[in-house]
């Protein structure tokens, strides 16, 4: 797992806070308080928290596991057994950082609902809200460090994808062909994460489940991967079809690579990710296959595979240098195929960089 500065990114919280006038910012084990911290304990039923007020921190720390926490942080514990419950720890935690009266709170949205009640139960009349101009801002921005484990994993999936290009053989299932891609991620000790395989007209479903379908001739193949390691992921799709492609999917190939290309071209500095979104639409919409692009363009990626800037519709996110999003338009033709072109990319001050260096060009498998 990456070392992180936990002095300075605390110090970026509380700049944050300071910002958004607030006096406590709670989280549970999760990836907020990883990259925070750098780890997270063991999630549970346990009341865990990290609490960060304007000038002080504390845990609410399972006493059980305290011991193994202690090894990753000198952060100051308030323990609590299983015989007595949380609330006295917490009440202390709170008193430790100045926070027992603390009128504004973040509460971290992927934490359990009933961590999130026991606090705002300790902090009545307390106003809260999620960690968007908090942690999550933070988050959004990526540093060098970050930029670099994410590269590693798009190369690590990039060899994946060709493992996959290499192994389509007719009559393969796709549950055969995701072996031969997660047997890949292993062997660079990548955990993987996701196969998506999606054949001939289970390719028009976004999300198929990959399953016991045979290739055949004429199929185009969806396959969308991603593997993790050192504490980051990856995250790619391209197309391959078995011999001869079916009928117009070149045209709609192209269709959806011009929508890829417009929306690089779309995201700069500044910008909103609405619009984005909007440049990979239209080119779609124009085309006159609109009703088929049935999803948003692009999600955030980072220690999370799906995390802020979600690049949609309706997003006012303001897109900033060092932001990692995907970008990953797609057609999907009920009963037929689906086609989707998907690179993560990083916002640099002049464009996006993107991580792959594999081309989008549709691989053609021979019989």
């Amino acid at each position: 797992m990456m070392k992180v500065d936990t002095n300075k990114r605390l110090q970026a919280l509380r700049g944050k806070m300071s910002e958004a006038e607030v006096e406590l910012v709670a989280l549970g084990p999760g990836s907020h308080m990883q990259w925070v911290v750098g780890f997270h304990p063991h999630a549970d039923e346990r009341p865990c928290l990290l609490l960060i007020g304007p000038e002080k921190e504390a845990f609410l720390m399972p006493a059980l596991n305290a011991e193994g926490s202690r090894e990753e942080t000198d952060i100051e514990f308030h323990t609590w057994a299983d015989e007595n419950g949380p609330h006295a720890a917490l009440a202390a935690a709170l008193a430790a950082i100045g926070a027992s009266d603390a009128r504004s709170v973040v509460l971290d949205e992927t934490m359990r609902a009933d961590f999130a009640l026991l606090l705002l139960d300790a902090l009545p009349g307390a106003r809260h809200s999620f960690t968007d101009t908090t942690v999550g801002a933070l988050r959004m921005r990526k540093d060098a460090a970050e930029y670099a484990k994410l590269k590693m994993n798009a190369g690590i999936a990039d060899r994946a994808m060709q493992k996959a290009f290499a192994s389509i053989k007719p009559g393969m299932t796709e549950l055969e062909l995701a072996a031969a891609i997660k047997d890949h991620f292993a062997s660079e000790g990548a955990t993987p994460a996701f196969w998506i395989v999606g054949a001939g007209g289970n390719g028009a479903f976004p999300h198929h489940q990959t399953g016991s379908r045979k290739l055949e001739e004429g199929d185009a193949i969806v396959i969308d991967i991603g593997g993790r390691k050192d504490g980051f992921p990856s995250d790619i799709t391209r197309m391959a079809v078995v011999g001869r492609p079916p009928e117009a999917y070149g045209q709609i190939h192209t269709i959806v690579e011009k929508a890829v290309q417009a929306a690089l071209k779309a995201a700069r500095p500044g910008v909103l990710a609405k619009e984005v979104d909007a440049a990979a639409r239209r080119v779609i919409a124009d085309a006159g296959y609109g009703e088929y692009f049935v999803h948003r363009t692009g999600h955030g990626m980072g220690i999370d595979g799906h995390e802020p800037p979600y690049i949609t519709a309706t997003s006012d996110t303001v897109l900033e240098e060092g932001m990692v999003f995907s970008i990953e338009p797609g057609i999907y033709i009920p009963g037929r195929f689906g086609i989707r072109l998907e690179e993560i990319v990083i916002l640099r001050e002049d464009g996006p960089e993107i991580l792959s260096t594999l081309p989008r060009d549709v691989h053609v498998a021979t019989m």
